[in-house]
């Protein structure tokens, strides 16, 4: 196995395992090498059909799996144990002991439980848990170039939506798909504003439409977060430059959309925060670049 290396430290190793000599072989060679690592084989029974006693087999080496305890897709409540190993994983890998791959490693347990267990009641949050993983490496890659600055977001490197986009189109409706249409503005989103009103001004209408299109999501209340505080800074940018009637459309709308998350979000901390935005527009506080301080 060292010839196959880099793994991570503790390696999930799939198994394509018939029930013939090599491929249970292959297995137990395999679930010897990751045991001391920390790791666990998964595998995947395959009845093949190549031979009359092929289907026997692969029933009779579920039970031998099974004792070794090795996951596979038949294994009870497989997706159960997968789920947990990868949330188990994601906490480990926001310490800063933790393995070093611990990210990558709760993303391919939650992809697996997807594969292996599509009809599984977990298998919308696992898939939208790996593809946030996912999301989150390559933006936080993608904010440390330079391109992060440009103004407009074509001018950097797109983050890649179409696992977000097969979660929207397989769970509509779902939790899971409002998450992932939520994020999927990252892509729209300017580097730097360079002072310009064109892009909280756009930024806002992506919030606002987002809100309209779910209205009861889970993060309904931070796209109208969001869009409170670009009419904020709206407000702040339109002063500067002395157009009053245009501040003062901006302002109003912050108060507007404070009054519907206080309506609608009456115990979310995002109304909270948005209530304190007004107050600083109420009282001639800056809000564009105080949050720079």
């Amino acid at each position: 196995m060292r010839r196959f290396e880099p793994f991570e430290p503790r390696p999930r190793i799939a198994v394509a395992v018939s029930g013939g000599a090599d491929s249970m072989a292959l297995a137990l060679l395999a679930d010897r090498w990751v045991k001391p690592l920390g790791g666990e084989v998964v595998a995947v029974t395959v009845d093949h059909g190549m031979r009359p006693e092929s289907a026997a087999e692969a029933l009779r080496v579920a039970g031998w799996m099974e004792a070794r305890g090795v996951v596979r897709e038949t294994t009870p409540d497989g997706d159960k144990i997968l789920m947990g190993e990868g949330a188990s994983m994601e906490i480990l890998a926001e310490d800063a002991r933790g393995p070093r791959n611990a990210g990558q490693t709760a993303r391919l347990l939650y992809r697996r439980v997807v594969e292996f267990y599509p009809n599984s009641p977990l298998a919308p949050e696992a898939a939208w848990r790996a593809a946030d993983i996912r999301w989150q490496f390559e933006k936080a890659d993608a904010f440390r170039r330079p391109s992060a600055k440009e103004r407009e977001a074509y001018l950097r490197e797109q983050l890649y939506e179409d696992e977000m986009k097969k979660i929207i189109k397989t769970w509509p409706g779902s939790k899971q798909a409002d998450l992932a249409a939520f994020e999927m503005i990252d892509n729209k989103l300017c580097g730097d504003w360079q002072g310009q009103p064109k892009c909280p001004e756009k930024e806002s209408e992506y919030y606002e439409k987002f809100a309209a299109e779910h209205p009861d999501g889970p993060r309904t209340a931070q796209a109208l977060y969001q869009a409170t505080y670009r009419q904020a800074v709206l407000g702040d940018m339109y002063a500067a430059d002395g157009s009053d009637k245009k501040m003062d459309v901006a302002r109003n709308h912050a108060r507007e959309l404070a009054k519907r998350m206080a309506d609608k979000f009456p115990t979310s901390d995002y109304t909270a925060r948005a209530a304190a935005l007004v107050y600083k527009v109420d009282q001639g506080l800056a809000v564009y670049g105080s949050d720079k301080d």
